[in-house]
């Protein structure tokens, strides 16, 4: 079994809202936070900064580490990879200048004419702090980071920014 680190950002805004990713990748639609794979030589940090920028070509700084996964995961693209998360909160630091959707994997004909070629594609979108549930991510790890920013939300820690 192989190690796969995956390194995610929990992006929230002043308007207490967080910023999700609604990818298509091989046939899977999959909501999940922007971020992705660890490389080789590469640190944590510069890892999600390097995937904010091409992702959605917005710079970011890293504000805490919020958590790293605790226990056994396997992949759910490859059965023998062993999924370790690490999440940060993190600020924007330009304004957002990719378009933003309402609905979920809304899509556009470019995209998906994009997915022809690449067998992947995305777009974003903020959920309200206030109405973020377990069920508007798909990834297992997501769900239950999802529950911690629940938690906090409740104790009216502020998370990022």
């Amino acid at each position: 079994m192989e190690l796969n680190i995956r390194v995610y950002g929990l992006l929230i805004t002043d308007n207490n809202e967080l910023l999700v990713t609604d990818e298509l990748i091989r046939g899977a639609k999959i909501t999940k936070f922007p971020g992705g794979g660890l490389e080789v030589g590469e640190g944590t940090i510069d890892c999600l900064k390097r995937e904010f920028l091409e992702e959605c070509n917005l710079p970011v700084e890293v504000v805490s580490h919020f958590y790293t996964t605790d226990f056994f995961q396997p992949s759910a693209f490859n059965p023998n990879h062993q999924i370790i998360s690490i999440y940060y909160t993190v600020k924007a630091l330009a304004a957002f200048s990719f378009e933003l959707q309402t609905e979920p994997f809304n899509f556009n004909a470019t995209k998906l004419a994009e997915y022809v070629t690449t067998k992947e594609i995305e777009v974003f979108r903020l959920i309200p702090l206030n109405e973020l549930t377990t069920d508007m991510v798909t990834l297992p790890i997501d769900k239950l980071v999802v529950e911690k920013l629940r938690v906090q939300s409740s104790l009216g820690t502020k998370t990022a920014l």
